[in-house]
């Protein structure tokens, strides 16, 4: 079992705590909150170890989790693997792209082990249909969540947009060409709903909205590929794979058969895999924990977690120069 400390305690790091304390591959050793009140009441009532500076739960550990603030992110990963250990980072990775490369430059120097936090890459719906995706050709995602005041201290495509940026990017296998995003601001300083699209050199695009001022919860993608539909609802955890065929000479009563214009016939049917209930997060850190005792490439690499920070920035980048200058 692998020794494990978790930097910070909020919300999320209280999920993350309680797992790794469930956990079979880790020994959960204690945790780091600056707000040490926060840390005394957690300790209190749920009996982790509460260490009073991140030097000494770094020195008793194995591996870091870091589930701070994105703005201490950089700085916990730099005294973390500069300490020889490996580290768990929640996204998105670090506040900039210039950071997220030294994190990665520092893991191979000290030949530690990284992997980021995006979470959808073990939703068990996308985990279902993950391997019939094939050469996407259109995207379609929306992901719209009520508004929570936590998260709002950076623009959407930071807090919500970027889970659907890394998922892309993990089955899209083509560089992004060009990017054209715009943003509202309603409540925030920063936008709170996003549109971008993205164009990659292979041809497929990408219409990516996400908004955290909704009515109601969303967090579906639909991937568009030739002779294949298919949806994954992240939300319910649920899929949906609709495909077609050259149709039968003599088709069932049951078949269904399009025609088009041209007399072309196809056949329509569904091939719906079985989605296998799962505790994601729990599941992204055991299989660090994997990585880590195996040798092998984590999930969601730091590379990974950089690359999907690059394209938020060139998503940014782009609400900016399209941002409405109202008259005055």
């Amino acid at each position: 079992m692998l020794k494990v400390g978790v930097l910070g305690a909020g919300h999320l790091g209280k999920i993350h705590l309680r797992l790794l304390q469930q956990s079979e591959k880790y020994e959960l050793v204690g945790f780091y909150d600056e707000n040490h009140e926060n840390g005394a009441k957690i300790e209190a009532e749920f009996g982790y170890k509460q260490f009073d500076t991140i030097a000494k739960l770094i020195h008793a550990v194995d591996v870091i989790d870091i589930v701070t603030p994105t703005l201490s992110h950089y700085k916990c990963a730099k005294v973390s693997i500069k300490s020889g250990k490996h580290v768990f980072i929640e996204k998105p990775i670090s506040t900039t792209v210039e950071e997220a490369e030294e994190i990665i430059a520092l893991a191979k120097e000290y030949n530690v082990k990284g992997q980021v936090g995006h979470v959808e890459r073990f939703n068990p719906a996308f985990i279902a249909v993950k391997d019939q995706i094939e050469t996407p050709m259109f995207i379609e995602t929306h992901r719209l969540a009520e508004f929570n005041p936590r998260g709002t201290d950076v623009p959407v495509v930071l807090d919500l947009m970027i889970h659907d940026i890394d998922a892309i990017l993990s089955v899209v296998k083509s560089k992004v060409k060009f990017v054209h995003a715009s943003g509202v601001s309603v409540l925030s300083q920063s936008p709170d709903i996003a549109n971008a699209r993205i164009e990659f050199e292979n041809g497929c695009v990408a219409n990516i909205t996400s908004s955290r001022i909704s009515m109601k919860n969303m967090r579906k993608s639909r991937f568009f590929q030739k002779d294949a539909y298919i949806s994954v609802d992240y939300l319910d955890k649920t899929c949906e794979v609709v495909k077609m065929k050259e149709a039968p000479e003599t088709p069932g009563d049951f078949d269904m058969i399009l025609q088009n214009a041209e007399g072309d016939k196809k056949q329509i049917y569904f091939n719906n895999p079985e989605v296998t209930n799962n505790n994601a997060i729990l599941d992204e850190l055991e299989t660090f924990a994997d990585a880590i005792n195996n040798n092998t490439n984590p999930v969601v690499t730091l590379e990974d977690g950089t690359e999907a920070l690059r394209v938020a920035y060139m998503i940014i980048d782009s609400m900016e120069k399209n941002k409405t200058i109202n008259p005055t």
